[in-house]
């Protein structure tokens, strides 16, 4: 969405984002902000499933992501498209994304497939789902567990939230042409480790997260 602002020179139109009659409301009243825990709290929580493979790990994060929103909302700014650019949901999802990458570090828990919690959330009205369907989405979802935390967020941003690559790319804080990069190896890399364990004949077991969370080698 976008509006036009004259100036000077000449018109111009710059993105708008769709939550500011909402922010603002938040930071006039901060009980208004329960208007965006509602819009963003199932995706939030989806996005933290995946990152976690913990339902309770995940509720908790969910709470901290919006918590730590309402105390920083005075000082969100949304800035136009390009470098930089911030809507209010690409800051919202930095804030999760950073959460995670803390917990995932901080925790080295007896790790769980990833399928295995994400499946009650994206899959558990499809009671006719296949074993082999299945076999095949915990073989994927294994292979982006171990993938290193910015292709993996950027993997989950896409195909469980839905973003855009624009919006990707604000919340990982890179270029749209870096998040392409990403998620061609991230998928690349997913390709490789199914056909090689499909050589295997086996399911390979999950790797404990990445050392170095912030890197995307």
């Amino acid at each position: 969405m976008f509006r036009k602002v004259s100036g000077p020179q000449e018109d111009r139109l710059v993105a708008f984002d769709p939550d500011r009659p909402a922010v603002e409301a938040a930071r006039r009243d901060p009980t208004r902000f329960e208007t965006l825990y509602r819009r963003y709290m199932a995706q939030v929580y989806s996005f933290a499933v995946y990152q976690l493979a913990d339902h309770h790990a995940a509720e908790d994060l969910t709470e901290q992501v919006f918590l730590q929103a309402l105390a920083a909302l005075p000082r969100f700014q949304e800035r136009p498209r390009g470098d930089g650019a911030s809507s209010f949901r690409s800051w919202l999802f930095r804030i999760a994304r950073n959460l995670a990458s803390n917990e995932r570090r901080a925790s080295r828990r007896h790790p769980t497939a990833p399928i295995d919690a994400a499946q009650e959330v994206a899959g558990a009205d499809d009671p006719a789902a296949s074993a082999v369907q299945r076999d095949e989405a915990a073989r994927a979802w294994a292979a982006v567990a171990r993938l290193p935390d910015d292709r993996r967020t950027a993997v989950i941003l896409r195909f469980v939230d839905e973003m855009p690559v624009s919006e990707i790319a604000a919340v990982l804080g890179r270029s749209e042409g870096a998040v392409r990069v990403l998620l061609h190896r991230a998928l690349r890399s997913v390709a490789d480790e199914l056909r090689a364990a499909e050589g295997r004949g086996a399911l390979p077991a999950p790797a404990p997260a990445p050392s170095d969370p912030g890197r995307a080698s």
